[in-house]
């Protein structure tokens, strides 16, 4: 009997035992239970979050007149953009504005980009950049059209420009410029050359020319005007005191080119220009730089400031690298002259209208 006492008590016990391993065991269980499912739900988290924000920009645009090399530039530069991804109306809005020649307009414009806390600005011609750089030293400025930035003192040095602008240069191949005249019409003796003295590029690229001419042995002389106004004035002047006419890329001159033709042609007097444009509304050739490619090589400095984060004052200014032969047949015509077979394939279309 108490044999069998001691049995059943021995049963109960181990009964009880594994009773309590088994609410050990599931007490456990619940307690991992929610780590486990929060590890479950991490992942899902990470895959709903939200994606980067893709890059976009206000660029200010001013030119300080209407002519078709500084539309070209500034159309060159837009596409360069749209080539790489950005496409006005967006990811990329422009505000382009036109000085007409005005510089307090200019300055108005520049008010405003600033105000406005625009990405960036693209400058056209030496006086927009210059009046640019007048207005900020933070917001990166890009000129294009713009002959000597040292000598417009927009920059430090063109290899280090110091500040917040650099940009693109449309110095010629002046000396080869001259010597196209020469080869043109070999007897020229006296070259005459055209230009607003207030335009610094147009000072620089003058000296340029009478340093040439004067190397091959002949003479110079020129006459500068102040706006458009004095073209036909001054034109009527020197087509009496020279034998062919150059003329640099002068945004005035750029402006005044229909009137330029007119007066020269009826003199019988050749026009070598400093850019192709200036050809097509009434001048006879040039071997000159191509404004559209200057725009887009302008558009692609860009990017890298806008995209890659390029430090401005430490971009080159850089230069165009080739140069195209233009002719106007009707100017060649009006004045008597057969264009050499060889440049045949350089007569471009012309614009009556300028």
């Amino acid at each position: 009997m108490k044999k069998a006492l001691a049995i059943l008590i021995s049963i109960l016990m181990l009964v009880a035992a594994m009773s309590g391993c088994a609410q050990s065991t599931t007490a456990s269980e619940a307690t991992e239970a929610p780590a486990a499912a929060e590890a479950t739900e991490a992942p899902a988290a990470e895959e709903t979050a939200e994606p980067e924000e893709a890059l976009s920009f206000t660029i200010g645009i001013v030119q300080i007149v209407e002519h078709a090399a500084l539309d070209a530039a500034r159309e060159g530069f837009i596409q360069a953009l749209a080539d790489n991804g950005y496409v006005e109306g967006e990811n990329v809005t422009y505000d382009i504005q036109n000085a007409q020649g005005d510089q307090s307009t200019l300055s108005t414009i520049g008010d405003r980009f600033v105000s406005e806390d625009v990405d960036m600005i693209l400058a056209i011609a030496t006086s927009s950049a210059q009046t640019m750089a007048s207005k900020t030293t933070t917001i990166p400025i890009l000129g294009t059209a713009i002959t000597d930035y040292e000598v417009a003192k927009l920059v430090d040095s063109n290899e280090v420009p110091g500040g917040n602008i650099s940009g693109t240069s449309d110095m010629n191949p002046i000396s080869d410029q001259i010597d196209l005249i020469f080869e043109l019409f070999p007897d020229t003796e006296t070259v005459g050359c055209i230009y607003n003295s207030g335009e610094d590029n147009s000072v620089l690229q003058a000296q340029m020319a009478k340093e040439q001419v004067e190397a091959l042995g002949k003479t110079y002389t020129e006459i500068t005007v102040a706006s458009t106004n004095d073209v036909q004035q001054a034109m009527q002047t020197l087509v009496t005191k020279c034998d062919a006419i150059y003329i640099p890329t002068d945004n005035t001159l750029a402006s005044a080119m229909p009137i330029v033709g007119e007066v020269a042609n009826a003199a019988m007097i050749p026009v070598i220009c400093g850019e192709s444009n200036m050809v097509s509304s009434g001048g006879l050739a040039t071997l000159g730089i191509n404004y559209y490619d200057l725009g887009y090589q302008t558009g692609l400095m860009a990017l890298k400031v806008l995209v890659d984060g390029a430090d401005i004052s430490t971009m080159p200014v850089e230069f165009a690298t080739g140069f195209d032969a233009a002719f106007n047949a009707e100017t060649a015509e009006a004045i008597g002259f057969t264009i050499p077979d060889k440049y045949q394939d350089a007569i471009i279309s012309t614009d009556a209208e300028g």
